[in-house]
C-alpha cells in the first residue's frame, strides 16, 4: 500500500514539473539551443565565442574637458554570438566579415554633465556638422541649400529670431529640405554682458517665433558670435537646449576667397569637428569642393544632434566591415 502511495505521488509531481510554465519554458530553450547549434558545428560557435573579445570595444562616457568642454559618450560595441553563428553556419567555418555587432551604451551621458557648453563631438566618432549661422545672407541660402542636397546632406542652421520672424518662407524652407533647426538668439547680441532676464527674453523669443514658423521644438543654441558667460549656458540647459560652439571657423564673414575657405578647414578639420560657417558668397561657392574633401578624408557629414548622439559609426569598406580590433 505504502509502495501504491509512493508511486502516485511521484506520477502527480512529475505531472506538476511537466506542466510547470517555469519547466515549459527552460525545455523550449533547451530545444531552441539545440536546433541552433548542431552537434558538428559547436566548434565554429565555440570559435566565435573564443574571438569575441578581440572585436568588443568598450563604450566611452561623455565627460568634461578641461579644453572642449563637455564631450559626449560613444557607444561600444561586442559580437552579437548568436547572430553572428547564424551567419557563419552554413559555411561551417569562421568569418571576419559575417560578424554582427551589438552597441553597448556608455554609463555617463551628455545629460548627466553640468550644463557646459560644446565645442566638439567624441573625437572617434569619425563625422563632422556643419553650423550655419543665419541673420542675413538670404541670396545665398538657396545655393547652399542645392549643394547639400545634391550630396544628400543635412546640416544645422541656427536661426536669429528676428531673422525667422521676418522670412519665414525661407525657414521653412530650410526645415522642409531636412535639415536641423537651432536658436541662434533674437537679436544678435553680446549675451555675455546681457542681464540673466534680458538673455531668457532672447532665448525665448526665438524658440517662439522659430515654434511657431517651422513647428520644430528648438533644443540647440549658438550664442552670436561665440560670446557667452556660465550663467547663459545654464539659462539654455534649464531650457532643456544645449549651448553649441565651433571647434573649426571659417571666417567667412571676411569674404576670403572659396579656396581659402577649402584649405583653411582641411587644414584643421578632424573627427567630430563642429564647422562654423554663414551663408556668405564665399562659402556657397566653397561649398561642394568643402563636401568633397571632407570626404576624401573618411568622414561623414551630419547634423550636431547625428554628430552629438552615442551611435557608432562602423565602417564598411568594399562591401567588407573595418574591424577594429584591440
Amino acid at each position: 500500500m505504502k509502495n501504491l502511495i509512493g508511486i502516485i505521488l511521484i506520477a502527480i509531481l512529475t505531472l506538476s514539473i511537466i506542466n510547470n510554465p517555469l519547466t515549459e519554458t527552460y525545455l523550449a530553450t533547451l530545444k531552441l539551443d539545440a536546433e541552433y547549434i548542431s552537434t558538428d558545428q559547436n566548434d565554429l560557435y565555440n570559435q566565435i565565442v573564443n574571438k569575441a573579445d578581440q572585436y568588443s570595444i568598450k563604450p566611452q562616457d561623455a565627460r568634461i574637458d578641461k579644453v572642449w568642454k563637455a564631450i559626449p559618450g560613444y557607444n561600444g560595441i561586442e559580437v552579437d554570438i548568436k547572430a553572428s553563428y547564424k551567419n557563419m553556419k552554413q559555411d561551417k567555418q569562421f568569418d571576419e566579415n559575417k560578424l554582427v555587432f551589438k552597441q553597448v551604451p556608455p554609463s555617463v551621458h551628455l545629460k548627466d554633465l553640468p550644463a557646459a557648453p560644446i565645442y566638439r563631438g567624441n573625437p572617434d566618432k569619425p563625422m563632422v556638422s556643419f553650423l550655419i549661422n543665419v541673420a542675413w545672407g538670404n541670396e545665398y541660402i538657396p545655393s547652399m541649400l542645392k549643394t547639400l542636397k545634391d550630396h544628400n546632406i543635412h546640416a544645422t542652421f541656427f536661426l536669429e529670431g528676428r531673422w525667422a520672424k521676418n522670412n519665414p518662407d525661407m525657414a521653412k524652407m530650410i526645415v522642409e529640405a531636412g535639415h536641423e533647426i537651432g536658436n541662434h538668439s533674437y537679436t544678435h547680441p553680446d549675451l555675455k554682458t546681457l542681464s540673466s532676464d534680458r538673455v531668457r527674453e532672447e532665448l525665448i523669443n526665438t524658440n517662439q517665433v522659430i515654434k511657431a514658423t517651422t513647428e520644430k521644438q528648438i533644443r540647440l543654441f549658438a550664442p552670436p558670435s561665440g560670446s557667452y558667460r556660465d550663467e547663459v549656458v545654464k539659462i539654455a540647459d534649464s531650457m532643456n537646449m544645449q549651448t553649441i560652439m565651433w571647434s573649426v571657423d571659417t571666417v567667412d564673414w571676411q569674404k576670403p576667397s572659396p579656396e581659402t575657405i577649402v584649405t583653411r578647414v582641411i587644414s584643421k578639420v578632424h573627427p567630430g569637428a563642429l564647422i562654423l560657417m554663414h551663408p556668405t558668397e564665399s562659402t556657397a561657392k566653397a561649398l561642394d569642393q568643402l563636401i568633397n574633401e571632407i570626404r576624401k578624408k573618411d568622414l561623414r557629414i551630419g547634423t550636431v544632434s547625428k554628430l552629438l548622439d552615442e551611435e557608432r559609426i562602423i565602417k564598411v569598406n568594399d562591401g567588407k566591415l573595418k574591424i577594429e580590433k584591440k
